[in-house]
């Protein structure tokens, strides 16, 4: 009749109650997975980041190598530049820096001097030339050591006050080049890391050095095996007429 509100049998409203309620519970599920899907996620660049360096230094370490240039002897050199623009390369205070590198070229099957062999043999002022560019005085040093190549570690800092943060920023940097007895440059390679509020420069270039010592002394292998006793080919003779 018109005007009688239409009944719902309690069966019937009990279903459609309990058919909403899975519903709710579905959606919030739902929700629950996608939110845990997004947070609970690993970070995983770091790992992929170390999978890339070690492909890099792998593929770098695959360069094939003379036997005979591995008999040829590595001198190892390093030195800190200071505020002043002077090179301090006493070799006895970077015993640890060396050590970092010499350790993995020998592990390479390199032939490097220990720094007592190069104190005992070489004066402190001809291991300075290597760092004031004077290929006269180095080209001595490397005669009197009987070293065909030279590899110099050169480490650099530079402070300034982070931008974010009420602390001072230290940026190190620490440069190899190898060359060949008579000053020919044969590899490049760099290494960077910052510290904040840092003032043992020499501490935190060793830091970086164990940080970046695999790939800077597999770039250096494979450019020394490359390039090192590479000469331009011979010019064609002319024609007998």
């Amino acid at each position: 009749m018109p005007g009688r509100s239409r009944r719902i049998p309690i069966a019937a409203a009990g279903a459609r109650l309990g058919a909403l309620a899975a519903l709710a519970l579905a959606f919030a599920a739902g929700d629950g997975v996608a939110q845990g899907f997004s947070f609970s996620q690993p970070d995983t660049s770091a790992q992929r980041e170390q999978q890339a360096r070690e492909q890099r230094v792998a593929e770098l370490l695959s360069t094939p190598c003379r036997a005979g240039l591995k008999d040829q002897k590595i001198m190892v050199v390093i030195g800190e530049l200071q505020s002043d623009g002077f090179v301090a390369a006493q070799q006895q205070n970077y015993g640890p820096h060396f050590a970092a590198i010499n350790q993995r070229l020998r592990a390479l099957g390199l032939k490097t001097w220990t720094p007592e062999e190069i104190r005992r043999q070489v004066a402190q002022a001809e291991i300075d030339a290597y760092f004031r560019n004077d290929p006269d005085a180095a080209l001595a040093a490397s005669k009197r050591l009987g070293a065909n190549f030279v590899l110099r570690g050169l480490i650099s800092s530079q402070a300034a006050p982070n931008p974010v943060m009420a602390v001072n920023q230290v940026t190190v940097t620490m440069g190899f080049t190898l060359s060949d007895a008579s000053g020919k440059v044969i590899s490049n390679a760099e290494a960077r890391g910052a510290s904040y509020a840092g003032t043992d420069v020499a501490g935190m270039a060793l830091t970086l050095v164990n940080e970046e010592a695999d790939e800077v002394v597999a770039r250096l292998y494979a450019d020394h095996c490359r390039n090192a006793g590479v000469d331009p080919p011979p010019k064609p003779r002319p024609a007998r007429k």
